[in-house]
């Protein structure tokens, strides 16, 4: 038996490698199967399944282009709904991998589809679950996701998944190993913890959620509670699952064409393309071309690209550090975002020396920051509600990034303000949403938070996130 989990850290995400006898079964892949497909030739064995526990929204699997370049059948959990050939499995339904068998657990209440898969060792011993985003190390998956496909307000959804947990995993033996889809990080949970492995016995003592004494009511209280609303990309996400999408191969095709910087000039201005600069942040701060976003390859640029672009259709024209150009519409490719139409051959260099426009952000250190807010000085800080709650600059106000439009009349229209995160990556990010919204008198501060904090800022006294 072999068992490896291939974690993903830009979407916090567990996709699953399981071997035996030659045999080799994939769980919630990636986009980019390639890696599947060599590591089963490497290991001189056929990909045989491909399961998914269910239809996921923060990325876009790899089980159509896997299934096509293998043969392998997709298998989903009861109620499932493709527009593509699959086995939609029923409860308590199993599955032979070499010595090793796969146990269908329907456990709706995420969605209504999700599925555990028991993983049971060649002498019938339950051995692992994969979890999809039923059970998170510290946590459960959220209820509201399926809210409109299932019909069922967020609580009933709660309930269900209530149920699931008891019936379906709690009653599993203690050294099963539980093996989610998600970790800390992930926007499908709340409260999840940093490790990606666990055995459920120590999830029963730590999870809030599988507590022995805990009613449906509190249950149902503790998991709608705190809910953020979900990225605007989800339900795309959740579509191009069920229904199929472009191979990838023709995507990076048409998103790693390399253009001149007047002919990306020129498209820019006949497609309304966006123009997405994915260097690092100190790059972007010193010149980048004007109206361009920042959402850099180095930090979660997945995520935020499909939290703050949101439409997967909206034409891309990409600023990439020269050599990452695959890996920058791989990336975009894995949350949907197939539109982007080529990249700027040459980098900022080119652009520069074809004397075009370039804009800049102002940014200083956090002792030149500290000295400006004992002046009284503006602070807006853009992280996210938790970090701000536990501690933040006194009177900074908040205007979280993912939310940031809502927040454009908060700012001062003439004088100068500071923007910062907890390390400098969020802040140039927001800063140039802000200067494409025409608000240009910002001042962003590098190191953020901790270099603010280090400085002797004063800030409110600490609260430890777990307990908000």
């Amino acid at each position: 038996m072999n068992i490896e989990q291939i974690y993903t850290g830009c979407l916090a995400q567990g996709a699953y490698y399981i071997e035996s006898n030659g045999e080799v079964a994939i769980i919630d892949p990636l986009r980019e199967v390639a890696p599947y497909i060599e590591r089963a030739k490497n290991d001189n064995a056929t990909i045989k399944y491909i399961f998914e526990t269910h239809f996921h929204a923060d990325f876009v699997s790899g089980h159509v282009t896997l299934s096509k370049e293998t043969g392998a059948p997709i298998i989903y959990g009861p109620t499932a709904q493709t527009s593509f050939d699959a086995i939609i499995a029923k409860d308590g339904q199993e599955f032979t991998l070499g010595k090793l068998t796969i146990k269908v657990l329907h456990t709706p209440g995420h969605t209504m589809e999700s599925t555990t898969y028991l993983l049971k060792d060649e002498h019938g011993r339950d051995h692992a679950i994969f979890s999809g985003d039923t059970l998170f190390l510290g946590d459960v998956g959220r209820p509201d996701l399926a809210q409109k496909s299932a019909d069922m307000t967020q609580e009933q959804l709660a309930g269900t998944l209530f149920e699931s947990l008891r019936t379906k995993i709690m009653p599993l033996a203690d050294d099963v190993i539980v093996y989610p889809a998600h970790g800390a990080g992930s926007a499908c949970g709340k409260n999840m913890m940093k490790e990606t492995v666990d055995t459920l016995g120590n999830q029963k003592k730590m999870n809030y959620a599988l507590r022995a004494d805990m009613t449906k009511e509190e249950f149902i209280k503790e998991v709608t509670d705190g809910l953020l609303p979900p990225p605007k990309y989800f339900p795309i996400n959740v579509k191009m699952n069920k229904e199929g999408y472009e191979d990838i191969e023709t995507v990076l095709n048409r998103g790693t064409r390399a253009l001149t910087p007047e002919k990306f000039e020129r498209l820019a201005n006949e497609t309304e393309a966006l123009v997405l600069d994915v260097r690092h942040q100190d790059e972007y701060v010193k010149n980048h071309i004007p109206r361009s976003i920042f959402i850099g390859l180095n930090g979660d640029f997945a995520p935020w690209v499909g939290g703050l672009i949101a439409d997967t259709k909206q034409p891309l024209l990409l600023v990439i550090p020269e050599g990452l150009e695959e890996e920058a519409i791989t990336r975009l490719s894995r949350v949907g975002f197939d539109a982007a139409i080529g990249y700027l051959k040459g980098g900022m260099a080119a652009w520069i020396a074809s004397g075009k426009e370039t804009d800049s952000i102002v940014s200083i250190s956090a002792d030149e920051a500290k000295q400006k807010i004992e002046e009284r000085i503006a602070v807006f800080d853009v992280r996210k509600i938790g970090e701000f709650k536990s501690e933040h600059i006194l009177n900074a106000e908040h205007t979280p990034l993912s939310e940031l439009n809502k927040y454009l009349a908060k700012f001062p229209e003439n004088d100068d303000f500071l923007v910062h995160c907890a390390g400098g990556y969020r802040s140039v990010i927001a800063s140039s949403i802000l200067k494409s919204r025409g608000i240009h008198n910002l001042i962003d501060v590098k190191g953020g938070f901790g270099a603010l904090k280090k400085e002797g800022v004063a800030t409110t006294d600490y609260v430890c996130p777990s307990t908000l």
